[in-house]
């Protein structure tokens, strides 16, 4: 599954912000939503999302920047997301990230040159039970060890 993202657009922007602007927790909304459209939310569009909601730039920053999940510029053609939570580290997640990161050339939060591969931490994906875990383009995957995170990154690196 690889994400297609539209260009950002100003216009396309403010459409989405309007479309969610009246929701309760529109500010969360209306981020997701920029983000799944762009594959990242625009700095421009921040000024934006507080005009429309009558908040500051920046409290609205602040939810943008609190919030590890918002990107700040375009992901990779596949997102590899890594579980640092503490069942995965007891479990080896340390040395699977490390693995990762070497595998691909790129520290966690970073995409890869050729951008095809975004490695991201993520703060617990519920699969504590089947520790350590792993998610590419939304595709859980539990019970992580070299062979299984070898495998993730080929299909991503694809």
């Amino acid at each position: 599954m690889t994400a297609v993202y539209e260009p950002w657009d100003e216009t396309r922007g403010a459409e989405i912000i309007a479309e969610h602007a009246k929701q309760e927790g529109a500010t969360l909304v209306i981020l997701h939503a920029l983000q799944e459209a762009f594959g990242y939310v625009p700095e421009a569009a921040i000024p934006m999302v507080a005009q429309a909601l009558n908040l500051s730039r920046a409290e609205v920053h602040g939810v943008f920047t609190f919030y590890h999940d918002f990107r700040h510029k375009p992901a990779g053609r596949h997102v590899l997301k890594l579980c640092r939570a503490e069942a995965c580290q007891a479990a080896g997640g340390d040395a699977l990230a490390a693995r990762a990161e070497s595998k691909l050339g790129v520290s966690l939060g970073n995409t890869t040159a050729d951008d095809r591969v975004t490695l991201e931490p993520i703060y617990c994906l519920g699969l504590c039970a089947t520790a350590p875990s792993a998610m590419l383009d939304g595709r859980l995957v539990g019970r992580l060890d070299e062979r299984r995170l070898d495998a993730l990154v080929a299909e991503a690196q694809r």
